[in-house]
Parts: structure tokens; sequence; C-alpha cells
């Protein structure tokens, strides 16, 4: 492989995997400090998608953005208020609300599974026209991902050490002493999910813009691809301050998608990804349980080494 190919494999898998790092920071808020499991992530990836690419056609691609995230709200608003206001089970509440999305954004597409935008307008457009004169114009999608990335990084690191952040903290950790202390946790899981949803709809919206086309299945295996990403970047940065296990998030989502752009090198079957994505999967959650293992497993081979000298 020569170096500009190895070049390109390393920008396409460090765009993707910012773009994608934006769902695992969404997780990481909801998942990881508010302790929710929302299932409902691909649907509103999606939404967000739709919806960006809908106003990015009409002639308003900055505008895309605020209205994608303001639909991400809007569904996580409807998630949180099956879980605390009509009691219907967490997984469950994520798991309604996917399907519904579903329809939702079918429709938003104007009855259509696919949106083209070859000729519209997007912020990345934008951003290539502003560096066209500079060094960095081949970059041009990579400035636009990073900005939001920092952004949301910076945005999260701040707003976890208001109060309101540490009651979201606190609802995750124990609701039951969230409530004892005045505190409603209603209203934390309620902005939670809003917040958590708005990062992933702004994913989508981003990637739409980035690929100029939309198709209903945009969002498939996302949940899995930022759990997956959220693991990894746990299993290298560990459970340090709020910053940075942000950091590892992105660096994780990096990784997977680096793993993910290999193999698509290789020439591997496309129905072969997702089998490829759930063995990512396996290992990042089961590589922390082997490591605590590691000591164990020595002290019994190094055991039964001793007794086959005897």
């Amino acid at each position: 492989m020569s170096f500009a190919s190895l070049f390109s494999l390393v920008q396409t898998a460090l765009e993707l995997g910012l773009i994608s790092s934006l769902t695992v920071l969404a997780l990481f808020l909801s998942y990881s400090m508010l302790n929710v499991c929302d299932l409902s992530t691909d649907g509103c990836f999606t939404l967000g998608a739709t919806v960006g690419a809908v106003v990015a056609i009409s002639g308003h691609p900055y505008l895309a953005i605020p209205a994608a995230m303001a639909a991400g709200m809007l569904s996580g608003f409807i998630t949180a208020f099956l879980q605390t206001k009509m009691g219907v089970d967490s997984l469950l509440s994520g798991i309604i609300v996917n399907t519904a999305l579903y329809s939702v954004n079918i429709a938003v597409m104007g009855n259509s599974s696919l949106l083209n935008m070859n000729k519209t307008e997007t912020v990345f457009t934008k951003m290539k026209d502003l560096l066209a004169d500079s060094i960095f114009k081949g970059q041009y999608k990579l400035f636009v991902i990073a900005i939001a990335v920092a952004a949301v990084v910076v945005f999260l690191s701040l707003f976890l050490r208001t109060k309101l952040g540490l009651a979201i903290r606190a609802t995750g950790n124990n609701p039951d002493m969230v409530r004892s202390s005045s505190i409603n946790p209603v209203f934390t899981t309620v902005i939670g999910l809003c917040v958590a949803n708005a990062f992933t709809a702004l994913s989508g919206c981003l990637l739409a813009q980035s690929q100029k086309s939309v198709n209903i299945d945009i969002g498939s295996g996302m949940l899995t691809i930022a759990l997956a990403s959220l693991l990894i970047g746990n299993a290298f940065m560990g459970r340090g301050k709020i910053p940075v296990r942000a950091v590892g998030a992105v660096l994780g989502a990096f990784i997977f998608r680096f793993v993910y752009t290999v193999a698509l090198r290789f020439n591997m079957p496309a129905f072969m990804l997702k089998l490829v994505s759930s063995v990512i999967v396996i290992i990042a959650i089961s590589a922390p349980y082997f490591k605590k293992q590691l000591p164990m497993i020595k002290r019994r081979l190094a055991h039964r080494r001793g007794k086959e000298v005897i």
C-alpha cells in the first residue's frame, strides 16, 4: 500500500469516525451519564439526516443544522415522555420511537426512500469554496466535522459541570438519592435525552450533507457502532475526568471506523460488514473482562506447569 493510499484511508476513517463520534458522544451522555439505553438512536440519526437534507435542498444549508438538532430534541423528548410520564420501560420506549420514526422519516422525505443532494449547497461546499485558495482545500470536510466535534466536546465538558449537568449525572448514579434531594429526576431525564438526541441528529445531518444523499437506511446499525466506539474509547482512556472520557469516545469512533474502512479496502463483501461490526462490539465488550481475568489465568497456567514439573 502506497503512502497516498494510506493517507487517503486514514483521512476517510477520520472523517467518518468524527461524524459518528457525535453519536458516540450522545450515547456517552445518555448511556454513561444518565444510565439510559436509548434504542431510538438509529431512527433519530436518520431523522437528523432527512430533516437536514430537506432544509438544505430548500436552499438553507446552515439552517439545516439547527433544524436537524431541533428534530432530534423532539425525538428525545418523546422517548423521555414515554419513560417518565407513561410508565413505558426505557428499552421499550426507545424501540417504539425508533419504529415510529421510520414512517416519520419517509414522510419527511416526501414519501420517498432516497434523496439526492448532488446539486445542493451544503456546509461542506461552503467550506470548500472558503478554502479553495489554501493548502487545506483537500481537507474541507475534515475542517467542518472537526469544528462540530470540538464544539460538542467543549459543550459537554462544561455542561456536565453545571448544576443541571451534575443533577443529570446524579440521576444516572442514584435516582432515589436525587429524588430525596428535591431534584426532579423526570426533568433531568428529559433534558439529558433531548440533548443526547440533538447530537445524534447533528451526526446524521452532517453525514447526509457530506455524502450528498440520504436513504431511509442511513442510520441502520448506528447504535451498534456508537456502543462499540464508546467501549473502545473507555478501554483506551479509562474513567478519568469528563473531557478525557469525551475525547476517548471520539478516539474510539475513529478506531472503529479505521478497522471498518480497512475491511472495505480488502474487498470484503458488503453483507459481511454487519458481522465485522458485531465482532468489534464483542471484542470491545469482552476485552475489559478478559483483562481482569488475565492475572488469574496466568496463575492457573503457572500452577499447572508446576504440577507437570513435579
